[in-house]
């Protein structure tokens, strides 16, 4: 799938462009699963023109699932048929995921562990590293209440287990229909909108010692219920820097990723899925994520 310029998902066009090339220190994945983000749609509105250079027509997509097909010279630690994950965002935006072949650089890759399928090892990547990431910028520790918004979506939903993990308390702001999710693993949900600083107090009296925003929007929010001292972080408001906050990206790692990985084999994270699309239906994907899923959204590449 391929945009010849900036625009909507409708610019989307199933298209035949030559298999990528496999230079030293890539590898070639045969594309089973392709997991669509936020920034995908974003980069095709020309969103992240100011940030990143594009070079059309531009294959969308940094998170894939699949199996090597091809090595460079240097990359002794892969081979053809190995299963594999990878966040694969490069210095151009243009050869993305969104297609049967992409080619990334080793470092990016992961192996994917045999109990692990394909479609929760395409769902983990930007999605796993980012809320790792958040989690590590604020410091956390069990002695931490924590409010994450956005807690049953993408992001949020793997931070909360994390965050679970470390053992903090875990506030987390959803709909209602996603309050139960947000129990099963622990978190303490809450409605968000208006009243959201009066019902975050409720559960947390004193105040929360750290936020995560995973949707934007939502400082003055978060300002209301940090105790003195709190930390927090956000993925999609960079004016919290100015706040005392910090905006967070996160880089490529195929090893830290393939800590993630073996987290999900263990059954200590669960990645949750809401639908699939065929490849041709891509634009159909980005719209099903900007209207807001249960979970992560999918691309079968093999159909």
């Amino acid at each position: 799938m391929t945009y010849s310029n900036y625009g909507t998902p409708e610019t989307l066009q199933l298209s035949d462009v030559p298999t990528p090339r496999v230079g030293p220190g890539a590898v070639l994945i045969r594309v089973e699963r392709a997991a669509v983000n936020p920034v995908d749609w974003k980069l095709m509105s020309g969103g992240l023109d100011g940030m990143l250079d594009a070079v059309f027509p531009v294959v969308p997509g940094w998170d894939v699932s699949g199996v090597v097909e091809q090595v460079g010279p240097d990359v002794p630690e892969f081979a053809p048929g190995d299963r594999v994950a990878s966040y694969g965002r490069k210095d151009v935006v243009s050869g993305g995921t969104y297609a049967e072949y992409v080619a990334l650089p080793a470092t990016s890759v992961a192996r994917v562990p045999r109990g692990v399928s394909y479609d929760d090892a395409a769902g983990l990547p930007l999605a796993g590293l980012t809320a790792q990431r958040s989690l590590e910028t604020l410091e956390l520790t069990s002695d931490d209440t924590l409010l994450i918004h956005a807690a049953s979506g993408g992001v949020g939903f793997l931070a909360a287990q994390l965050a679970a993990e470390i053992g903090a308390t875990v506030i987390g702001t959803a709909s209602e229909r996603n309050h139960e999710k947000l129990r099963e693993i622990g978190v303490v949900p809450v409605a968000y909108g208006e009243g959201l600083a009066d019902r975050v107090r409720e559960a947390a009296p004193e105040g929360v010692t750290a936020v995560a925003d995973f949707v934007g929007g939502v400082l003055p929010e978060t300002l209301a219920v940090l105790a003195e001292g709190g930390r927090h972080v956000s993925i999609a408001d960079p004016s919290v820097e100015q706040d005392g906050g910090h905006w967070v990206w996160v880089r490529p790692d195929g090893a830290r990723l393939q800590e993630l990985l073996q987290k999900v084999e263990a059954g200590a994270l669960r990645v949750d899925i809401d639908r699939t699309f065929a490849l041709a239906e891509s634009a159909a994907a980005l719209e099903a994520n900007q209207a807001g899923a249960n979970g992560k959204i999918l691309i079968d590449a093999t159909r």
